[in-house]
């Protein structure tokens, strides 16, 4: 007879091997259940307030999921009064990574940084681009760069996410070569698995785009007054639905709430960024997390808008995995840290 393995008294091995065919004989492709993994009480630390930060890996944990999102790039402005349509674009939606599975140890240390949003400013430099969010030490690199700054009559880009699972690219801020028609909106954060949709303006064939794979939305623009709304952010509790793309007085351009979630992405422009009023108080800031800042024709239209943070998130716990594989708040059970 051919040989077999035993395990706590039955055989284990190819059926038809076997001479016998009673209770205690499997075949050796029959599903087996190990109960000895050990069940591992899932968490998060969710990282928000800009800067350098230490993760240190919790008692009995060995595999950790890591997000990371960069910020969104700050929008133009003219410092005239009157009512101009110059082309002061917004900025550029910040990148997106992750990666799933890390393999750690528990006392391993990890370096976080958490990327600030960029400032509005004036014509012709003054606008500044979202920082770098990263997350980085054994076996992880994992970089989201900044959306850059909105310029005068020109494109400007989306930051990029690398190192990670899925690795994608913020939106635009569009617009060139028809200064008359006034500013674009800011570009909308990347997704999880797609890009962020793109910044537009009233010029035809520059509108703005959707996000995709869960990604912010491009911003609008106003039709009364020269000015453009911020780009989509992207919520950190996995993937949802895509940020619709702001449009003539529109910007409903949030991303990725991921369902059954306290947290999703916000629209462009919902929360005033800005510390000084201008004549019609404009919201123009871009969307939480990553969303680009609008921008501004002249402060007769107000001010432009910032770009928002980034942000860093770590899961752990069996059976977890972004994009939305037992991602949400509620996962967690109870046990987030937010530093």
């Amino acid at each position: 007879m051919s040989q077999g393995y035993r395990l706590n008294g039955g055989v284990i091995g190819f059926k038809h091997l076997w001479a016998s065919d009673k209770t205690g004989v499997w075949d050796i492709k029959s599903p087996f259940v190990n109960n000895n993994i050990p069940q591992v009480p899932p968490g998060e630390y969710l990282y928000t307030t800009l800067g350098s930060h230490t993760f240190t890996v919790p008692t009995d944990v060995t595999s950790i999921c890591v997000l990371v999102i960069g910020g969104g790039g700050g929008g133009m402005y003219w410092g005239g009064t009157s009512n101009a349509s110059y082309r002061m674009n917004g900025g550029g939606g910040g990148g997106l990574t992750y990666k799933n599975n890390i393999i750690v140890a528990p006392g391993d240390t990890y370096a976080v940084t958490v990327g600030a949003g960029g400032s509005r400013g004036a014509y012709s430099a003054g606008s500044t681009g979202g920082l770098t969010s990263s997350f980085s030490g054994t076996a992880a690199n994992l970089q989201a760069t900044g959306g850059n700054p909105g310029r005068y009559n020109t494109s400007v880009a989306g930051g990029v996410g690398s190192g990670g699972d899925s690795n994608r690219t913020g939106g635009s801020s569009i617009g060139a070569g028809a200064s008359g028609y006034g500013p674009s909106g800011g570009g909308g954060a990347a997704g999880y698995t797609g890009n962020g949709g793109n910044g537009g303006n009233r010029y035809p064939g520059q509108g703005s785009t959707a996000g995709s794979g869960g990604g912010g939305g491009g911003g609008g623009w106003n039709t009364s007054y020269y000015y453009s709304f911020g780009g989509g952010g992207v919520g950190v509790y996995g993937q949802g639905f895509n940020g619709g793309a702001g449009g003539a007085n529109t910007n409903n351009n949030g991303g990725s709430p991921h369902s059954g979630t306290p947290s999703g992405g916000t629209n462009g422009g919902s929360n005033r960024s800005l510390s000084t009023s201008s004549t019609y108080n404009f919201y123009q800031g871009g969307g939480q997390f990553g969303g680009g800042g609008g921008g501004s024709s002249s402060t007769y239209s107000g001010y432009a808008g910032n770009g928002q943070r980034g942000v860093v998130r770590v899961i752990y716990g069996n059976g977890r995995a972004f994009p939305n594989t037992n991602t949400s708040l509620a996962d967690s059970a109870g046990n987030q840290t937010i530093v």
